[in-house]
């Protein structure tokens, strides 16, 4: 803007000035031809009376830088001071000679193409019907310019340089308050009146916009809580798979540190069904695959994002499955457990029912096979008993309502109920500690024991010692069952409490049981706010702690 402003007014500065110029000339040359002509009057006046008083001798040492011309009434020259009068032609036709026989006095100009110059004429007419013409040469406009022409181009430069300073001085001290103006703030800026509207245009477009960045701050702020406080990962990517958006739970579910600007989302993750999930999103198809991460399981669900029927982007979601999918798991293994343990009893009272139907067993026999049948019916009840007994833990029964329960007593008539198993394997199981109450259901508390001290007994070694003490500690009320028995490897340790597992289920059959007897202490311990710890070690016992 400040070189158009230099431009316009050096332009318009020079061209007055040129302009300027050529008027003066012009204006000057007309008003000097009019004082030429006044002259020229006042000459031709004073010799026309001299002439009337004295006649031709008036002529005789008469000096006078213009031409004098004595005309008779015909346009015969009868003199002339430059030129000899009877070689002269007739001038009745001139101009200025024909307007003063008529008006008394003419007035004529006459321009010379080849001496590029111009002669004022002015005719006198005379009481004897004589006319006395006075003329002057001039140089013509053009001629006048071309004699000037070397003070002007002088005149023309220094003109230009004080244009060049002038226009110069003039476009900053223009743009000065303009630059001056402070846009952030343009209602305290005191500038030129003609570009108020402008300022306040400014002014209101800044309040608008303030506004809008507002309300965007305010969106992503909110965006911003919301994704951050999932617990699912959310990625927003574009065409390219360059990350635009993500939360702190996608790093994490991923395992990445962070994410750099711009930074591909497969260098977050390089496995196989991560790639084809953004494969897929970007190609146009929303897609769902599982993921698998160590020993954590993520569905990936993606979205493709579309601008005029174009993927643009895609976005997405991260969620960890791990416990749905291990409850899945879990669900499968129960049902293939329950399916196991029930159908083995089941076979077995269905064969021995068989052969008695059939006849094949002979009649002292019959008590054996009833015994074998009896026996597998009642594992089938004990089985049925600790899976309702689970699925009331489970769904928390209303008809399991907690009173105050004297642990020491409890077990006291656990310890004595197993005292007759225990002895058959020479096993001594003893009970130390205090009273101690707490607050729970007596029959789930009072089979927990006596789970913990079945199994006790079940996998202890031969002479083996089972201790069970009731003590208060830091934390509340302990009760730990410590056997001598032959331990759980340490692999195993967390998956004891899970439903039908057995560390060796080659001697599931010897031992018996249901596999149900830890899970039911799990649930229980649950159920009762109370925590679990197990120690063990191979071939020299277990101890597992139940605190209240």
């Amino acid at each position: 803007m400040t070189k158009r402003i230099f431009k316009t007014a050096f332009t318009v500065g020079l061209s007055m000035l040129l302009v300027s110029i050529i008027m003066f000339i012009v204006v000057l040359y007309k008003y000097f031809g009019n004082k030429v002509f006044d002259e020229l009057e006042s000459q031709a006046v004073y010799i026309s009376q001299g002439v009337s008083q004295i006649g031709a001798d008036y002529f005789n040492g008469l000096s006078t830088p213009n031409r004098i011309t004595w005309i008779a009434a015909d346009g015969t020259v009868l003199y002339d001071s430059l030129a000899d009068a009877s070689s002269m032609e007739n001038h009745s036709d001139r101009e200025e000679f024909k307007e003063a026989l008529l008006n008394g006095k003419g007035e004529a100009t006459r321009y010379s193409s080849t001496v590029m110059n111009k002669t004022l004429y002015f005719a006198k007419l005379m009481a004897d019907g004589t006319v006395i013409r006075v003329s002057s040469t001039q140089d013509s406009v053009v001629t006048l310019l071309f004699e000037l022409l070397y003070p002007t181009l002088w005149i023309i430069i220094f003109a230009i340089i004080l244009s060049v300073v002038l226009a110069s001085k003039l476009s900053k001290r223009i743009i000065k308050p303009i630059n001056e103006i402070d846009l952030e703030h343009p209602e305290s800026c005191e500038a030129y009146d003609e570009i108020s509207p402008l300022l306040a245009k400014i002014n209101r477009q800044n309040r608008t916009i303030q506004n809008q960045i507002e309300q965007l701050k305010q969106k992503q702020q909110d965006f911003n809580i919301i994704t951050e406080n999932m617990s699912e990962g959310f990625l927003l990517i574009d065409k390219n798979t360059d990350i635009i958006s993500y939360n702190s739970s996608a790093l994490k579910l991923l395992g990445a540190n962070q994410a750099g600007d711009r930074q591909s989302v497969l260098t977050l993750n390089r496995s196989e069904s991560f790639r084809r999930t953004v494969d897929l999103a970007l190609a146009g198809e929303h897609n769902e695959h599982l993921m698998q991460i160590e020993e954590q399981c993520y569905q990936l669900i993606a979205n493709p994002v579309f601008h005029e029927n174009t993927v643009a982007g895609a976005v997405i979601m991260i969620l960890d499955v791990t416990e749905k999918e291990q409850r899945e798991s879990l669900r499968r293994e129960f049902t293939a457990n329950v399916s196991h343990e029930l159908k083995t009893p089941l076979t077995s009272i269905s064969g021995f029912a068989e052969i008695m139907m059939r006849g094949l067993v002979k009649v002292e026999d019959v008590t054996g096979f009833a015994e074998d049948i009896y026996n597998e019916a009642q594992r089938l009840i004990s089985l049925v008993g600790d899976i309702i007994e689970l699925s009331q833990l489970d769904e928390g029964s209303p008809d399991l309502e907690k009173e105050s329960v004297d642990l020491y007593s409890l077990a006291e008539d656990v310890v004595e109920h197993l005292k007759n198993p225990a002895d058959k394997r020479g096993i001594s199981i003893e009970l130390k500690g205090e009273h101690a109450r707490v607050s729970g259901v007596s029959r789930i508390l009072e089979e927990m024991i006596y789970n913990l001290c079945d199994n006790a007994i079940k996998y202890n070694k031969e002479n083996g010692n089972v201790t069970v003490t009731v003590e208060p500690c830091e934390k509340g009320t302990s009760l730990s069952v410590s056997d001598t028995g032959i331990g759980i490897p340490y692999a195993h340790q967390n998956r004891v409490f899970e439903r039908f597992y057995r560390v060796d289920k080659s001697h599931s059959k010897e031992i018996g049981g249901t596999g149900l007897g830890l899970s039911i202490v799990k649930h229980g311990a649950a159920y009762h706010n109370a925590t679990i710890e197990m120690e063990s070690e191979v071939g020299k016992g277990t101890t597992v702690r139940l605190i209240f």
